[in-house]
């Protein structure tokens, strides 16, 4: 099976380099039409610049494909949707890829360092994913892909505001997923680790130049594609050539007796098991996280 983009538009995020520039390249080279989104900015999200976008755009038509320039910030993602509508007549793919860093430690962290890499990674996201939303629904077609991170799945020291956003964009996902689903628009998020102008800040030189952001967009790709027709609401770690999917585990827990009330030394007699994770279970939805605490109430 050959996994193609003919005809189909796809908005990359961030496409300036790094992980972007890799997607887009990626999505041109098998027919797709690309929208290489970048605003110029540093890491820190100060500047600004057209070149990196243009640069993307040189390489892609270069190589016979077709893409065009947008330097709007993802604040205005009704401006990059449009940008794909005027230029190549619909969107079919969202690749949520653009970020910055503002690393400290909580007690440095200022609100400014906070609302800045929210509003790239969580609110440039929705507003951009709420521009498109509506053309997905109508024409019943549609590919998003969020960029998560390990920092969001298991915290990370100095980066409480980018593990808060990274965290929240997968819980978007999983909810754009239940609610795209019916209008077959599939969602998932990656957590990546790639060499870029962000990983460079916090890995070792030789380490960043051997995790290439090629090794990612297979992936992405993949999830993107029209051959995926399943798989939605998911969260892959992907880098260095590896590729996995990760689930939620829960413990078997208790179901404490309600006639006498819990008391907190019910909690500290009962604690092992509560967190022992021996024949752990994995649910998969918020419904049927909660059939224990409702067959329980059913019980008492």
């Amino acid at each position: 099976m050959k996994i193609r983009f003919d005809d189909r538009v796809v908005i990359v995020t961030g496409a300036g380099g790094g992980l972007g520039r890799s997607h887009a390249l990626a999505f041109a080279a098998r027919g797709a039409r690309v929208v290489v989104n970048d605003l110029g900015v540093s890491t820190l999200g100060e500047g600004g610049s057209a070149t990196p976008a243009q640069k993307v755009v040189d390489e892609i038509i270069a190589a016979g494909g077709e893409a065009v320039a947008n330097y709007d910030s993802v604040l205005d993602g009704e401006k990059i949707v449009q940008t794909a509508l005027d230029n190549f007549g619909r969107i079919d793919i969202l690749i949520n890829n653009a970020g910055i860093l503002r690393d400290k430690s909580f007690h440095k962290m200022t609100e400014e360092d906070w609302d800045l890499v929210y509003n790239v990674h969580v609110k440039g996201a929705f507003k951009l994913t709420h521009a498109a939303w509506p053309h997905l629904r109508d024409q019943e077609y549609g590919r998003i892909v969020f960029t998560s991170s390990a920092s969001g799945l298991y915290g990370n020291f100095g980066q409480a505001n980018y593990s808060m956003a990274k965290l929240g964009l997968h819980g978007l996902a999983q909810t754009l997923a239940l609610e795209g689903r019916a209008k077959n628009i599939l969602v998932n998020s990656i957590a990546p680790v790639a060499g870029s102008r962000m990983t460079e800040t916090i890995m070792p030189a030789d380490v960043v130049a051997k995790l290439k952001p090629e090794y990612v967009s297979p992936l992405v790709l993949w999830l993107a594609s029209e051959a995926n027709r399943d798989n939605s609401g998911g969260v892959f770690e992907v880098g260095a050539g590896y590729m996995a999917k990760l689930r939620w585990e829960r413990t078997r827990g208790i179901a404490f007796g309600l006639a006498n009330g819990i008391s907190v030394e019910d909690v500290a007699r009962h604690w092992d098991r509560i967190t022992d994770f021996e024949n752990a279970t994995h649910p998969a939805s918020g419904q049927e996280a909660m059939m224990d605490m409702f067959a329980n109430l059913a019980c008492n």
